[in-house]
């Protein structure tokens, strides 16, 4: 079995891969304080839960936060006897280099969703990723990544407006009921959530208009649904689509001999 670990900002998922399906996935808030130790607590307590017993032979990871992967590597050390493929490292390969600016550094999350998307959809893609920042990620026609843009995350966005502003009280990310709010929290509800539909819209508008060739929509991350409801601004949703990539990513390596 495969244990895929993808670390962001604010959560860390953890899904098992039998290779056929996904048997769980699990989500915990990132910490870099989080010991080995304490990884396998949380995991196998879960797994007792769960009434899954696996048997973990490969690890692979994907981290936009450097600092917790060490600890990371000791959890899968110690406990699987499994030395992880770290995605963005010089050993893990990618089954299409990024095609950037000479010395840029692509973050894994973009690398893996890349890999995910052109796998399940083929190229020609804007991969728009809804987590602690929006990112939109362009794959070509050969399922490299060629660049793509990065926008402050929606949760983000209002935990920055409510802080700086004293009078304004921290709301949830939903769709309103009409554009013209008639009280603070829905004003500030329909300005994030239709200020994000108008900036997803325009964003890909002008990257097709660059691109200058027909390109398909991908919309991930835990609000790509939400957002669906707006409006067609994606062709499919896929919730489980950096996994998916985690899974791609690990199997050519694999075919690879990548050690």
């Amino acid at each position: 079995m495969l244990l895929c670990i993808d670390c962001g900002n604010t959560n860390t998922v953890f899904s098992i891969w039998n290779g056929e399906r996904f048997l769980c996935t699990l989500r915990t808030a990132t910490e870099h304080t989080r010991t080995a130790d304490q990884y396998f607590v949380w995991f196998s307590t879960l797994m007792q839960h769960h009434g899954i017993r696996p048997e973990i032979t490969d690890v692979i990871i994907s981290s936009t936060v450097p600092r917790v992967v060490f600890n990371l590597r000791v959890f899968a050390d110690r406990f699987f006897n499994a030395r992880p493929l770290v995605v963005g490292k010089p050993d893990c390969l990618l089954p299409h280099a990024p095609r950037v600016d000479q010395g840029t550094n692509v973050g894994p999350d973009r690398l893996v969703n890349t890999a995910g998307a052109f796998d399940r959809h083929g190229g020609d893609l804007i991969v728009v990723d809804f987590g602690t920042a929006t990112t939109f990620d362009v794959v070509a026609h050969d399922g490299a990544y060629i660049g793509g843009v990065i926008a402050p995350g929606v949760n983000l966005s209002l935990e920055a407006l409510h802080m700086a502003a004293a009078a304004l009280p921290h709301v949830d990310v939903t769709k309103p009921q009409s554009v013209i709010g008639t009280n603070t929290v829905a004003c500030m509800q329909s300005g994030v959530f239709w200020g994000y539909v108008g900036l997803v819209r325009e964003i890909c508008s002008r990257i097709r208009g660059e691109y200058d060739r027909p390109m398909r929509i991908i919309g991930t991350g835990g609000l790509a649904s939400l957002f669906a409801q707006a409006d067609v601004l994606f062709d499919t949703i896929e919730d489980d689509l950096t996994m998916h990539g985690l899974t791609v990513i690990h199997a050519y390596n694999k075919e690879n001999g990548a050690e």
